[in-house]
């Protein structure tokens, strides 16, 4: 088997775990270490220049352009106290992964003598080329200029390499007119409209309320794999996924690797990528075996939304790189195998206060109890009401994969919140009356906090298919896929809870002026709330048929495929609703479908592409080698006068291979010509559906066939490393 399956066989056997030495420093002792946040920060600034970096951030508001300068030079001195020679503005185009083009502090002075320069304008504003990013029709390539603005709520923080080092700003990307080109921006404009809608309603319960944080707590699963085997799989090197690859002997049934002892190597890169983490301030906490075998999960401690999200998408840019220096592939894809579980990025979502409450967790009196049970009604009827939107705000031709899965929601959108609570908004839609009455001053005395013994109790044992359950004190949104940047799914949070929000109070303040109680209004509103988004509720299996017949029932919709599911950014009534919400004009809008649909296409297309390669040059070859061994056995087998009934099973190999040879080489060209036809579509949301219904559906037929071959061909010709050995070698 002189192929590079066995090479890369060979090359496992003699790879020992690479264990570093991090001379035993405490967490404590580095993290952050290479941000400049905290006492960095005064130590490099002066106090006015600390006091206009610290209200901007709070705040939102501009920063003086002579305190830019100041800050500029703070952040230059200690840069280069680090050994870094280069910046960058880091940013996230809607690529799916960040961006950076970096440029030396050196320039030269008029006199030609050297300088080391970073003053405000390099801080605040750069232009990089706009038109090589996906905008969705905005820019033209003749109208390249974008701009990427400081965001000072992220803080710059520098990025080591074995070859350097690189101070990172983070920042927003927009275009000349003003367009956002980024997930970023979007997602701060969320938080701040969420900020200032749940103010208001704050403002019903605690008037000292003067700022409300969207928090995020993210899940990162992941599969990790030798480097020499992915390298072995061009499936997996163009993809991130086997589109090839038949069912080992065992996978998960045992669910024995679940939180089962982490193997040596990759306990070695945990720890690795971990203190890479630290020193860039992502607050990791937890880490553990998934399900999979292969598979693996960490998850931070709660962050502010934005931040959160910055950590996440910079900590996958971390694993990839750390990995490579420990010979391993992290694959981030949704499903890399087919038959073990996918990977999700489980997005842990709740509203936090400047006077220090969880408004999604229970109080101890009636009154912050009562403000519970507004945010966490709100929450629901937001869902109730745009559940298509947060279906579309997490489809990708990777999560199709996943979706639907015995390990994963469906794509049916649905609310778990616990029997307990099932009970208490019970309570409320059939106690509260139109009239404020005697019922109505006991329940608005109702002591949740009484029972959180019990609360804690029914939501630990949670229902893990639901799409998006309340655990405690917070939103799970379990629906997001692992290779996703948690911006988009986000930033439709927010931005439909803002919405809700602004409603509520329209809603109670209606009531209030008609002469009713501020508490009795509320109480009525709620009851509303919960009365009309009953069917959003579900406690059950969502992985049963019965659901999806009980869903279909209700009205929910069950959206399978990415490109049905982004139809949701069409309409007009969520461009109105983004536009009102200050998140995106229409053009924006527009823009993003366009850019999904177009990542759909691509994405398909390169799979097809290297399905039919894969196929050709791999399966094929070998399947037909050893089809003419067993041809030349029965061959001589016929020459020395053996009866036929000796090479009868022979024969039947013989026949059964050629049965799948054809299958495939028929189904490898038909889809080709297929492709030709849908390529010539000019609507891209044409040809998106086209891909999705006509393209996708040869994967299955060509994959069946192949996998049936890879049972029949002697091991040693195989080329492709197999299930068993992706999954457990390492």
């Amino acid at each position: 088997m002189s192929n590079m399956r066995q090479e890369a066989i060979n090359h496992i056997n003699s790879r020992p775990a690479d264990v570093r030495d991090y001379g035993n420093k405490k967490i404590t002792e580095i993290f952050a270490s290479n941000v400049f946040s905290g006492k960095v920060v005064r130590e490099y600034l002066s106090d006015a220049a600390f006091k206009s970096l610290s209200h901007s951030i709070k705040n939102g508001s501009k920063i003086d352009r002579a305190m830019a300068d100041q800050i500029a030079s703070g952040l230059k001195a200690w840069a280069m106290d680090r050994g870094v020679t280069h910046f960058t503005h880091w940013f996230q185009p809607l690529t799916g992964t960040t961006a950076e083009k970096h440029d030396s502090f050196f320039t030269l002075k008029s006199d030609g003598s050297a300088l080391e320069l970073f003053d405000a304008d390099a801080l605040i504003q750069q232009e990089p080329d706009a038109s090589s990013f996906p905008n969705g029709g905005i820019r033209a390539t003749f109208e390249a200029r974008g701009y990427t603005a400081w965001d000072p709520s992220s803080h710059p923080f520098i990025m080591e390499t074995a070859h350097g080092k690189t101070l990172c700003i983070p920042t927003i990307f927009i275009s000349y007119s003003g367009e956002s080109l980024d997930t970023k921006t979007p997602l701060l404009r969320s938080v701040d409209a969420l900020n200032k809608a749940a103010i208001d309603v704050c403002h019903y319960f605690d008037k000292n309320v003067t700022k409300v944080t969207a928090t995020l707590g993210w899940e990162q699963e992941y599969f990790v794999i030798d480097e020499a085997l992915a390298n072995a799989r061009p499936d997996i090197s163009m993809t991130g996924r086997t589109l090839f690859g038949h069912a080992p002997a065992k996978g998960q049934q045992l669910e024995d690797h679940y939180f089962g002892s982490i193997p040596e190597r990759v306990f070695a890169f945990m720890q690795d990528y971990e203190q890479e983490s630290y020193k860039l301030g992502i607050p990791l906490r937890t880490r553990h075996n998934e399900v999979a075998p292969g598979q693996f999960e960490c998850a931070p401690i709660f962050e502010e939304c934005n931040i959160a999200v910055d950590h996440n998408i910079l900590l996958m840019d971390v694993m990839a790189r750390v990995a490579k220096r420990h010979k391993l592939a992290v694959l981030f894809h949704e499903k890399p195998f087919a038959g073990v579980n996918g990977s999700g990025k489980h997005n842990n979502w709740s509203l936090a206060t400047d006077t220090g409450v969880n408004l999604l967790a229970p109080g101890k009196t009636p009154r912050t109890n009562l403000m519970f049970l507004t945010f966490f009604v709100n929450t629901i009827k937001a869902v109730h009401d745009h559940a298509d939107l947060l279906r579309g705000a997490i489809a990708s031709s990777t999560n199709d994969h996943r979706l639907g899965a015995n390990e994963a929601p469906p794509a049916i959108i649905s609310i778990f919140i616990g029997d307990y609570l099932t009970k208490v908004l019970n309570e409320v839609e059939s106690r509260v009356t139109g009239k404020f009455t005697e019922q109505d001053e006991a329940l608005l005395k109702l002591d949740i906090h009484k029972n959180i013994p019990e609360l804690i109790m029914d939501n630990t044992d949670r229902n893990r298919t639901s799409p998006f359950a309340f655990t405690g004190n917070k939103f799970e949104f379990r629906a997001v896929g692992s290779s996703a940047n948690c911006a988009q799914s986000m930033t439709v949070l927010n931005t439909i809870m803002a919405q809700t929000l602004i409603t509520f109070k329209s809603d109670v303040d209606a009531l209030v002026k008609k002469g009713e109680k501020k508490e009795v209004a509320v109480m009525q509103i709620l009851r509303k709330y919960i009365s009309g988004s009953k069917k959003i509720l579900f406690e059950g299996d969502n992985y049963s048929e019965e659901w999806a017949k009980e869903a279909k029932k209700r009205g929910l919709n069950n959206f399978k495929d990415t490109p049905r599911a982004l139809d949701v950014f069409g309409r007009k009534e969520v461009k109105a609703l983004f536009a009102k919400m200050g998140i995106f004009n229409e053009t924006e809008s527009d823009a993003r479908h366009e850019i999904q649909l177009e990542e759909y296409i691509k994405k398909v297309q390169i799979e097809a592409r290297m399905m039919g390669y894969i196929a050709s040059n791999f399966i094929l070859p070998s399947a037909i080698q050893y089809q003419n061994r067993l041809i030349q056995n029965i061959k001589g087998m016929k020459d020395i006068g053996l009866k036929p009934e000796s090479y009868r099973s022979q024969k039947d190999i013989v026949t059964q291979m050629s049965i799948h040879i054809n299958a495939v080489s028929d189904n490898v060209e038909k889809m080709i010509e297929e492709r030709k036809k849908v390529n010539a579509i000019a609507d891209t949301h044409k040809r998106a559906y086209a891909y999705c219904d006509k393209i996708k559906p040869f994967f299955d037929v060509i994959r069946y066939n192949a996998d049936k071959l890879e049972l029949m061909v002697d091991d040693s010709m195989w080329q492709l490393p197999k299930y068993r050995e992706l999954l457990y070698m390492r």
